[in-house]
């Protein structure tokens, strides 16, 4: 599956407007960039970093902390709810430095 990024919480690894590959149902290691279901919203899809997996689910994290609107497992704790792993951003196929 296909999802691209919304806001600044996964900065610098991914920033908005960058697309993602997604292997649906794919094994799940600590440190891999995963697609979830917002526990509150199961609707909206959040891309986050997979720290680790215990009995209540994997403990998802932000690389960003300081970002606005940033949601993760320390906010809604430990998720069920993996769609999948991120495979590869595969757009844009070169990102510009920022000056």
């Amino acid at each position: 599956m296909r999802v691209r990024v919304e806001g600044d919480s996964m900065r610098p690894r991914l920033v908005p407007g960058d697309w993602l590959l997604v292997r649906r149902n794919a094994a799940v290691h600590p440190g891999d960039l995963v697609v979830a279901r917002l526990p509150d919203d199961p609707d909206r899809l959040i891309v986050k970093r997979a720290q680790w997996h215990g009995a209540d689910g994997w403990w998802l994290e932000s690389d960003n902390q300081r970002a606005s609107g940033r949601r993760d497992s320390w906010d809604f704790g430990p998720v069920h709810d993996i769609v999948g792993r991120v495979v590869l951003r595969y757009w844009p196929l070169v990102r510009r430095r920022r000056r």
